[in-house]
């Protein structure tokens, strides 16, 4: 009864287009098979060439050492991120813009790699210079500005761990990240901007640190000039600090294993967890996947719209893009200030050619209407890509027709904060696409789908998604609590990593996700995953956006809640309810019929896009929310669902 059944039939097939795979780094499905096909019978093999492609002070001596669950990748080698993503590139691409940025005021920067250089390594010795060594653990709470990014790389230059919690958080949860980490410094801003409002950070910060003595240093960075409180035995200006830094510092020789960042992520409930990462395997990582996946070329302005406060924003927009030498675009503000077009200006006015956001912001702007986008041209780009949770098929097509022109391959990629990096994901120009499947593993990469007792499941048969070989980038422990890390990731099946997605594969074996182990929806003995129903509802013209909870059923076990989000000015009513629950007996099947279809404004979600289904399945079933609702963007959308039920 473990399996997982899978309604959802998806036929379209998108080839690359002969332009784009003519110049593309595979250009056929060949190559791609071929390079995966090493890389399976030994991914060793495969990751110590690709990381000859980055600079080590002192080479490894063996590739990896694995006594599951502990991996060491590039055991006894020497390297530094910092340096791989600024120092190698300065004899051939110095003034070249490294950083394109822009606030949402409308005011910019740009860093060459020269000059991002020259940032980093000064800000390295204003931290020297305070008495930070390595080993040490900062705080970084900023908003999306470049000294965010400079913060980061100054930190891994000399080797001190740091930890970027999203500005969009509050004093309580950056309280409960400084109690677990114990860390000495925390680098903020006054403030910064979004949807034309200061957002508080400095006070944010002070109301945390009044329970955490161990906090000896605040480096504010001045970004909006709003009045703050100062305490002069512990706040510094990043500006006056900046002004006595003349020198420099360079880069240090760090082993492969040393801990380069912790970054939190919450667990269903409880405190957040902190997943470790450590340098030479994450930087391998991260170079190979943006250098294929987004098949980067030196003309391209690449931009993801990810917060760095996420790991998305870690990995590809900071460390797999600048590593590779090519230029990052970053933006401060919401997609919808001051105007709802405001992604395809920015997209139009900086000749953007890869573009990488999330499916939740897609559905957005379809919420938002079709006439926003073709306002624009978009005609540089050249690459799209999706990231955070599975794309429903009917959003792939909205956004491969309207925004991609049907020229741009969709890169659909499937990866966590603790894989580090991209695992599953077409590689463009070479693996045809399909609308709503991540497509297949990145080569090195052994992911399957299993029952219960591990064992491979045939085509179309839903299961557990796992990862067979350990890679470079995944994470090596929860800050703290190792035995908490073997239990949640390594405890079900001996030497594979537990995904906590279910998924199938379809006869080509391309992977589709599912939804989560915890979504998992049992109607009448039958294993439902939500994101299939989902698409079903999406798929309606009526439909932006859709999520399905079970609740107890006395008859079935479980029945299906969907909550629905309509298009524009589009009005619930009853005949509308029944035609949904009817479309989703056509797509899929009458066993996914709804109970009940509840109409919403929005949706509860995470500050990184996700939707909030435990506190959705919570209202459905109790009529009100429990438990830890720090992650979450706006509390009203839950309070407004939780009055409709007592209304």
């Amino acid at each position: 009864m473990e399996e997982l059944d899978s309604l959802l039939k998806e036929d379209r097939v998108f080839k690359p287009s002969s332009e784009f795979s003519r110049s593309a780094r595979l250009q056929t499905f060949e190559d791609y098979k071929k390079l995966y096909q090493s890389a399976q019978q030994n991914p060793q093999n495969f990751w110590e060439k690709e990381a000859k492609d980055l600079h080590w002070f002192k080479p490894w001596k063996k590739v990896l050492t694995w006594d599951p669950p502990d991996a060491q990748w590039f055991i006894g080698g020497k390297t530094n991120i910092s340096y791989n993503c600024l120092d190698r590139h300065l004899k051939t691409k110095a003034q070249k813009p490294a950083i394109l940025w822009e606030g949402e005021p409308g005011d910019t920067k740009t860093f060459s790699f020269k000059e991002l250089h020259e940032e980093v390594s000064r800000f390295s010795e204003v931290l020297k210079n305070l008495g930070f060594k390595k080993g040490d653990r900062v705080i970084i709470y900023m908003p999306m500005i470049p000294e965010l990014a400079i913060a980061m790389l100054s930190c891994a230059r000399i080797g001190l761990v740091h930890s970027v919690i999203f500005g969009g958080f509050s004093s309580s949860a950056i309280e409960d990240r400084l109690q677990d980490s114990k860390a000495r410094l925390i680098i903020t801003a006054d403030g910064g901007y979004r949807r034309g409002k200061i957002v508080p950070l400095k006070d944010n910060v002070d109301q945390a640190i009044q329970k955490t003595p161990f906090v000896e240093k605040v480096i504010v960075y001045q970004r909006t000039k709003a009045p703050i409180k100062w305490n002069p035995l512990k706040d510094l200006w990043w500006h006056e600090l900046m002004s006595k830094a003349k020198k420099g510092v360079d880069a240090i020789p760090l082993d492969s294993e040393d801990p380069l960042f912790i970054l939190y992520t919450s667990g269903t409930t409880g405190k957040p967890k902190g997943v470790v990462h450590t340098t030479g395997g994450y930087i391998v990582g991260a170079h190979t996947t943006a250098k294929y996946i987004f098949d980067l070329k030196e003309e391209d302005i690449y931009w993801c719209t990810a917060d760095i406060g996420w790991v998305t924003g870690h990995t590809y927009v900071v460390y797999g893009i600048l590593s590779n030498g090519a230029t990052t675009f970053m933006y401060e503000g919401a997609p919808d200030f001051p105007h709802k077009g405001r992604f395809w200006d920015i997209i139009d006015r900086y000749k953007i050619t890869i573009f990488y956001t999330s499916p939740t912001a897609i559905r957005a702007f379809i919420q938002w209407g079709d006439d926003i986008p073709k306002k624009y041209r978009l005609s540089s780009l050249r690459l799209l890509g999706t990231v955070g949770e599975p794309i429903n098929p009917q959003a792939w097509m909205w956004y491969h027709t309207l925004i991609g022109k049907e020229k741009c391959p969709i890169v659909d990629t499937w990866w966590q904060t603790e894989t580090g990096t991209i695992l599953i994901s077409p590689i463009p120009g070479a693996i045809p696409t399909k609308p709503g499947s991540a497509t297949l593993p990145f080569p090195g990469i052994l992911a399957d789908v299993v029952d219960q007792y591990g064992n491979p499941l045939p085509p179309n048969k839903g299961g557990f998604l796992v990862i067979k070989y350990p890679w470079p980038a995944m994470l090596r422990t929860i800050y703290g609590d190792h035995e908490r890390y073997k239990k949640q990731y390594w405890s079900n099946f001996k030497g594979i990593y537990w995904t906590g997605d279910e998924a199938r594969k379809d006869e080509d074996g391309y992977f589709w996700i599912m939804g989560r182990s915890d979504d998992v929806i049992k109607v009448s003995g039958h294993r439902l995953g939500s994101s299939e129903i989902e698409s079903a509802l999406v798929s309606h013209p009526s439909v932006a956006e859709a999520a399905v909870v079970a609740i107890p059923h006395e008859i079935k076990g479980q029945g299906i809640v969907a909550f629905v989000t309509l298009k524009g000015n589009i009005l619930s009513s009853k005949e509308l309810e029944n035609e949904l629950k009817q479309h989703v007996v056509t797509q899929i099947g009458a066993l996914a019929r709804p109970e009940h279809i509840r109409f919403a404004k929005q949706l509860p979600k995470t500050r990184s896009g996700k939707i909030m289904r435990r506190l959705l399945r919570q209202i459905a079933s109790e009529g009100k929310v429990t438990g830890d609702t720090t992650t979450l963007e706006d509390i009203s959308v839950v309070q407004t669902l939780s009055s409709q039920d007592e209304e």
